[in-house]
């Protein structure tokens, strides 16, 4: 009866009405929802607002424009900006203009200092946004930061929920990216088909933080993985292996990791990945060493013990030092070649 009740919400108020003669308040209550969801699964009258236009959040503002949703979008850097509004999107001068324009607005940010500007700072989002309104923050930042947003947020009458993404840059490209959202059960569901426009995978992960602190975790092993994946490159080159052949067998073994089979760190292995493009584009090292620094201090606050986290943390850190921050994370094969 519930499956019956959301399949008539789009085409009618009849079957809601019904329900509510009938006393069914739980079941109302879900058609209330279908109503919230809806207006982001189809495109409508009022923009959706999105502020960072990176190397992430330009491809997922180009996939809601191709989905035919209307966006008013801010940036920096107004070259971004200008490729936007070509595409078909609305300028915006501030984050604060943005919220004038939306009640719902994406963000996807650097860093945590750079999500604080953007909410709370002079001209940010919450000195203008309106009651009801709903904010997406897809940057990754620090959980106990997110939970603090959240409260903001909410003392303005606003809703915020985090949704920090995986995928990297080609999955924003091919709006196939993986959410992870915290928040209000009630948030997760209005956000959820305008999401999907971005995303395959749109996951509910519990209360305010619980995204971030997800993402975190998952990045985590991520930069263990690619570490692994280019030692064991670099040893299999030195015994005489083709890395081609080397990588082919090792994606129908036990060592098959998405840095070996869709991300691979060794250049010409694989096409339209960073590696075969002088580790151009994609996530820069700066950024895991970003994460990393998230982790260890979630790492100090829970009292974990994460010995390779923590070698995986020093060693993008010295990438950075070395000079070497803006290149793709897969950078660290080469860090590794000369025995740094």
């Amino acid at each position: 009866s519930i499956f019956f009740c959301t399949l008539l919400v789009p085409g009618t108020m009849m079957a809601c009405r019904l329900l509510a003669r009938q006393g069914s308040k739980a079941l109302l209550a879900r058609c209330a929802t279908a109503r919230a969801v809806r207006s982001f699964s189809s495109p409508s009258s009022e923009p959706i607002g999105f502020v960072g236009l990176g190397n992430m959040g330009s491809p997922m503002a180009h996939n809601l424009l191709a989905k035919g949703h209307r966006l008013v979008v801010c940036d920096l850097v107004q070259s971004s900006v200008a490729e936007l509004v070509q595409a078909g999107a609305e300028a915006a001068g501030s984050p604060a203009q943005v919220a004038r324009q939306a009640s719902t607005i994406i963000t996807m940010l650097p860093a945590g200092e750079h999500v604080q500007e953007v909410y709370a700072g002079k001209d940010g989002v919450l000195s203008a946004v309106r009651k009801g309104s709903l904010l997406v923050d897809s940057s990754t930042i620090d959980p106990k930061l997110a939970t603090d947003m959240s409260k903001q947020a909410s003392s303005c009458g606003a809703t915020y929920i985090d949704a920090p993404v995986s995928g990297g840059t080609a999955a924003a490209k091919k709006g196939i990216l993986t959410f992870m959202v915290g928040g209000e059960e009630e948030a997760f569901e209005k956000a959820r088909d305008l999401l999907a426009c971005m995303g395959r995978n749109v996951v509910h992960c519990g209360s305010s933080g619980n995204g971030q602190a997800t993402k975190l975790c998952n990045n985590m092993m991520l930069a263990i993985e690619m570490i692994g994946t280019a030692e064991a490159m670099h040893v299999a080159i030195r015994l005489g292996l083709d890395p081609k052949v080397f990588t082919s067998i090792v994606n129908t073994a036990t060592g098959r990791c998405w840095s070996s089979e869709v991300y691979n760190p060794c250049p010409g292995v694989m096409d339209s990945v960073p590696s075969s493009n002088n580790y151009e584009g994609g996530f820069g090292s700066a950024l895991m060493a970003k994460d990393l620094t998230l982790v260890q201090k979630s790492v100090q606050d829970t009292g974990s013990y994460t010995p390779l986290g923590s070698l995986s943390h020093k060693i993008y850190k010295d990438i950075c030092d070395k000079g070497f921050g803006k290149k793709d994370f897969s950078f660290v094969f080469k860090y590794l070649e000369k025995g740094n």
